[in-house]
């Protein structure tokens, strides 16, 4: 599923779009800007590819400046020229049917870049308002943590999953940041010490850039095949447990993840 790792992975693979002039767009009729999005962007040409947390940023250049913003859901798919920057998604289809692209634009030069989603869950938005949302998973600062958790009882998992608190944070990254950083997902924010939240960041900065070199979210130790077989622990050989935090299936070991 997209989170911000792999919405990374397709900024880098968008940047091949970077210099070409679009020639037409295709966009999902049920899209709320679908009557907007195609005259905005048709002779238009992307400059710029940028990313924060799950959403990325096409900036174009034509007539006035814009950007569009895509976001890519539960199982939305990027495709540049007919590659994949990922091939396929954990708890998605692994096809490519044609009936399910939701978004393309054919650039002058004859390339296609599409977003391919089955559940039709991908939202394209024309400047779309990133102020609503927190710092980047990958910049985020324990300073920052504080102040947000300050007084939020909600569990700390619920709280990173906010993306007004931390851009960027998906089911699968929260889950491995707090089982590397012996976390608890169940703790309430606010009662989180300074050094745990010091140490949260610390692991954060080490482990997302190395899950994101090894393909994305589900490439950590709590990796799917973990998550459905539920095996003992592989940092104490503790039993793992499956639990419900703000409505997400949530795999933590209640061994080593206590706040000290």
């Amino acid at each position: 599923m997209p989170e911000g790792l792999e919405a990374e992975i397709y900024r880098r693979g968008a940047e091949r779009a970077i210099g070409r002039r679009i020639e037409s767009v295709l966009i999902d009729e049920r899209q709320e800007m679908a009557m907007e999005i195609p005259g905005a962007l048709i002779r238009g040409s992307i400059v710029a590819a940028r990313r924060i947390g799950k959403l990325l940023l096409l900036d174009l250049e034509q007539a006035g400046a814009l950007t569009l913003g895509i976001h890519f859901g539960m199982t939305g798919r990027l495709v540049v020229d007919g590659r994949a920057p990922i091939g396929a998604l954990e708890y998605s289809s692994g096809r490519d049917d044609p009936g399910w692209d939701r978004f393309a634009v054919t650039f002058e030069d004859g390339g296609v870049m599409r977003v391919n989603d089955p559940r039709r869950w991908a939202r394209f938005v024309l400047d779309p308002v990133v102020e609503r949302l927190g710092p980047d998973f990958f910049t985020v600062t324990a300073d920052h943590l504080l102040s947000a958790f300050d007084r939020r009882r909600a569990p700390l998992k619920s709280v990173l999953l906010d993306q007004g608190v931390v851009a960027g944070f998906g089911n699968m990254c929260v889950d491995e940041i707090l089982w590397q950083a012996a976390l608890s997902p169940m703790t309430p924010a606010r009662d989180v010490p300074r050094a745990a939240v010091e140490r949260f960041v610390q692991v954060a900065r080490a482990h997302l850039p190395a899950m994101l070199d090894r393909g994305g979210s589900n490439c950590g130790t709590i990796d799917p095949p973990i998550r459905a077989a539920l095996p003992p622990c592989p940092r104490d050989g503790a039993p793992l447990h499956r639990d419900r935090v703000a409505g997400r299936t949530t795999i933590w070991c209640p061994t080593h993840q206590v706040e000290r």
